[in-house]
């Protein structure tokens, strides 16, 4: 990223060039036309308008210097970068960030020797800057250049160098002897010398230019050898100009040596670490820098600042390898760091050791000692977790005496808006084994009043969830600490576990087209939709946006209770029953759920959601496992529902390990079921049935059709039918995408070949067949005889069309059309009005769709001659394809007579 910002740069650095070059032609260089006249004219115009430039301007200069760009194409670019800079393959340069960025992607994780990458990619030319004040100590030798200026009664300037011999002449003064003197002395010499020799004059003594030494780096450096530095280098500055130290050299034995004599020996950590720059002392001509190779070695890693390979010297301990590494971060433990080092029989071996007081501290780092510094538990303590449905859902600090309304005291700012407000549980570890208990309570309560028993009193690492209103169908494997995230994680964490399965990665594509979708569906039938589209784009690559997904509720009973039920279940044991119950009938969530300590009756039922209005208040019961000699029995307990719930004690019976509460719905209760009666009824619209109705005794109810009905063509359709329908649909393409997959492999060599376009357009019409729930019936026998009816379910829809006077003819024939009806002619005769067959059409299996939906196939070779098959005004007369025409694919005719069908029936409803 950095290297392709750099080179945007570039290219508008040469574009601006340009630009200005088209307002001055010229001053355009050969180089910025060259670059400018690679790109397309259409990028050419839009940078030249970005810059408010004539394009035509400087299409004009390109034309007019196109022989001088060719005479410089094989001279190099100028140079707008440092000497020693590299590039790439295409000429862009490498920046020292990119050698960085690439370096840090390769990194292993591993810890590397310290302080070596300092001195890694130095330029071999590393001279130190000239232009900083010279120091007053320095020592003038021969090949300094010293500036002599004199003003009064006279002005002269003169530039006179040090000779061999230690001397300077000034013109008309003569030689003055300065070797050995310090740059303040020599001022100061010259000065009174040239003032006693030359009255009335001031002189200033500079050094306008160092001499050079020669110096030797020698030992592991990268690239030991003699170099050339000024006077003014130290011994930093030739390991920076020799290319800096391999990986065996040392940083911490850098000696120093002149005249065969050792002067100082250079630990560079003290440079790098403590930034002691003392001993790095200025060279002179002939001094030998010695690099020696690397002694002892030793490695920290874990939670330290800076964890490397760190150089040991004599003495060094725990503590100065600490030091060196930074000190601990604040999530160290130190009070556990393992060391693995080799004994004396040079095998590795481990010891713990405690880097948290002194003594240990004290102790010598031993050669190759591996230090592993451990992180500290990443549980808390004296802390509470709140949970799910709130607005600041996390960790919270515990006190002595804190209840659940310290921390929540207000419903509208602490809970969401869908939070179950007489419903929520503590989460209690009740022993070192961290087995949990159950405490239940209401939120609501416990803020209205402060005393109630639901206001619990808490306890260090108690995990407090809160319930939404809104639940799933199915839940999710989870951990109590996943519902303690925010929003934004929530959603991360689901996308990097959708990663794991192809429907899923579908669904957050939608989700990312429309944030404001959920996922998840709180209905049976949307969620079916949901997974049948996405099984459909699978087979098809196309994209369906319109799925209805419905709020999720996130924070569900079922989500967020499944692993404190799984931990109830795996605590469980011999004396130990499982603290479970099961509540299953009339209520809102049925169940299963914690058992709660001293829950009762009630407690489970507020647990459910509550009653649903269908609830039978007199009677509910409690199956419950029981021994008796030894051996189980189930036993029933019945009570009084309505008492239970005015809190009277002997009905309210408290709940135990694995009871199962039924509560009975009212004897023949149902909800409203509603049917829908539409087209050519004399009262038309949406009516509520009775328990058994039929249909027959709700077309009485509104007086039948009118006079233009026709109840032959007649259309019928069931919810449950519809999911049928989108199933078979699913099974059929799934099915076809298989066997055009196996019949492409087995004709892979040969010259013939599926039809692929057609087989895509085949699998994109049933992406698109809206699912109808059709169920045949013949409404003129429903009506006229007393043994043939159907019971109503609740979405029912009936269709009666007006009357017809076409037939329809569909598939493949020449023109695919309608027809008015004419008695006394068959099918046959209606695809000849159409054109005829197609080449491709398969002519022995043609049947006829009639106007109730029912089909028809003829019986013998003799096409519909008998009256049974005689054609009527609706109905629709189908050709398939020959399956021969796509290599034997025998679900071909399926697929084809679904969308037959789909389409014929969407055509009747759509006509109403």
């Amino acid at each position: 990223m950095i290297k392709i910002c750099k080179y945007i740069g570039f290219v508008l650095f040469m574009v601006t060039g340009i630009a200005m070059a088209a307002q001055l032609p010229s001053n355009i260089s050969p180089q910025q036309l060259a670059q400018f006249k690679k790109l397309p004219p259409a990028q050419q115009q839009a940078l030249a308008k970005s810059m408010g430039v004539d394009y035509n301007a400087i299409k004009a200069q390109l034309n007019k210097s196109t022989q001088n760009i060719e005479s410089t194409e094989n001279k190099p670019l100028q140079q707008y970068f440092p000497r020693g800079t590299q590039y790439d393959e295409e000429g862009n340069p490498i920046f020292q960030e990119d050698v960085i960025s690439q370096e840090l992607e390769k990194d292993d994780g591993k810890p590397k020797p310290f302080g070596y990458d300092v001195f890694a990619n130095a330029p071999y030319t590393f001279a130190p800057t000239i232009d900083i004040a010279v120091p007053e100590k320095y020592i003038i030798g021969p090949g300094d250049i010293l500036s002599l200026q004199m003003f009064g009664k006279e002005n002269n300037e003169y530039q006179l160098e040090v000779s061999r011999e230690g001397q300077i002449i000034v013109p008309e003064l003569g030689p003055f002897n300065i070797t050995g003197m310090t740059f303040l002395e020599a001022k100061k010499y010259l000065g009174n010398q040239i003032q006693n020799k030359v009255l009335g004059v001031d002189v200033i003594v500079t050094l306008s230019k160092l001499r050079s030494i020669r110096v030797f780096v020698l030992g592991d450096a990268f690239k030991p050898g003699p170099y050339v530095l000024n006077s003014l280098s130290s011994i930093t500055h030739a390991i920076f100009a020799s290319g800096g130290i391999n990986e065996i050299g040392s940083l911490r034995n850098i000696q120093l040596k002149r005249n065969g004599k050792l002067i100082t020996t250079l630990d560079l950590y003290d440079l790098l670490i403590k930034g002691d720059s003392s001993n790095d002392l200025l060279l002179k001509s002939g001094d030998v820098i010695f690099i020696a190779p690397v002694g002892e070695r030793a490695t920290i890693e874990g939670e330290v600042t800076r964890p490397a390979i760190y150089e040991l010297t004599k003495g060094d301990t725990f503590q100065s390898l600490l030091q060196m590494a930074g000190g601990l971060l604040p999530s160290a433990y130190p009070s556990s760091t393992v060391v693995e080092r080799f004994n004396r029989q040079n095998l590795r071996t481990v010891v713990n050791i405690d880097l948290s007081t002194q003594k240990t501290l004290k102790q010598s780092v031993n050669a190759g000692d591996y230090v592993r510094v451990m992180k500290t538990s990443e549980l808390y303590e004296e802390s509470v977790t709140v949970i799910g449905a709130v607005t600041r859902p996390g960790k919270y600090q515990w006190k002595k005496g804190q209840k659940v309304t310290d921390l929540l005291p207000n419903i509208h700012a602490y809970l969401a808006d869908k939070a179950d407000l007489t419903y929520s549980l503590i989460i209690r570890e009740k022993d070192i084994g961290r087995n949990i208990e159950v405490l239940q309570f209401s939120i609501f309560k416990a803020i209205s009043d402060n005393n109630s028993v639901d206001n619990i009193e808490l306890r260090p690492r108690d995990k407090i969830l809160f319930f939404s209103n809104i639940e799933t169908d199915t839940a999710k494997t989870e951990t109590l600490d996943d519902f303690a995230l925010t929003k934004a994680e929530l959603i991360e964490r689901a996308k990097a576990k959708a990663e794991e399965n192809y429907k899923e990665r579908m669904f957050w594509q939608y989700y990312n087209d429309d944030p404001n979708l959920v996922v998840g569906s709180n209905n049976e039938a949307d969620e079916t939709l949901k997974q049948a589209y996405l099984s459909l784009e699978e087979l098809t690559g196309t994209a369906k946006n319109d799925v209805d997904i419905k709020d999720l509720g996130y924070f569900s009973r079922k989500r967020m209770l499944a692993p404190v039920v799984e931990q109830l279940r795996r605590q469980a044991a011999s004396g130990e029953p499982m603290q479970i119950v099961e509540i299953d009938g009339a209520v809102k969530y049925p169940g299963i759920y914690p058992l709660s300590k001293g829950a009762k009756a009630i407690d489970i039922v507020v647990a459910a959601g509550g009653l649903l209005e269908s609830a039978y208040l007199v009677k509910a019961e409690i199956t419950r496992d029981q021994i008796d000699d030894e051996m189980a029995n189930k036993l029933t307990l019945s009570f009084n529902l309505s008492a239970a719930l005015k809190d009277d004690e002997s009905q309210n019976i408290e709940m135990k390990s694995k009871d199962r509460l039924n509560i009975h719905h009212i004897p023949a209760w149902q909800e409203n079921h509603i049917v829908e009666l539409k087209g050519e009824f004399k009262f038309p619209g949406k009516y509520t049935i009775r328990r058994g109705e039929s249909l027959k005794q709700l077309i009485e109810r509104v007086d039948g059709f009118t006079e233009y009905a026709d109840i032959e063509a007649s259309l019928f359709t069931r919810e449950k039918l519809k999911k049928m329908e989108l199933e078979n649909i699913i099974k059929v393409s799934e099915s076809l995408r298989m066997e055009i997959a196996s019949k492409s492999l087995a004709q892979r060599d040969s010259n013939q070949g599926l039809d692929y376009e057609q087989a895509r357009v085949l699998l994109a019409d049933l992406t698109k067949v809206t699912p109808i729930g059709r169920l045949v019936v013949d409404i003129p026998r429903i009506i006229s005889k007393t043994d043939t009816d159907i019971v109503l379910e609740n979405g029912d829809v009936l269709y009666v069309p007006t009357k017809q006077d076409s037939i329809n003819v569909v598939g493949q024939v020449q023109v695919a059309t309608s027809h008015i009806y004419q008695p006394g002619l068959d099918a046959i005769d209606y695809i000849e009005l159409s054109g005829g067959l197609k080449k491709q059409a398969d002519d022995e299996r043609i049947y006829v769709i009639k106007a109730n939906g029912s089909v028809q196939i003829p019986s013998s070779g003799n096409w519909f001659a008998s009256n049974e098959h005689t054609l009527r005004p609706g109905d629709t007369v189908v050709v398939p394809l020959d399956s021969s025409y796509m290599e034997n694919i025998t679900l071909w005719q399926v697929s084809t007579q679904i969308i037959y069908q789909a389409a014929v029936a969407i055509a009747a409803i759509s006509g109403i």
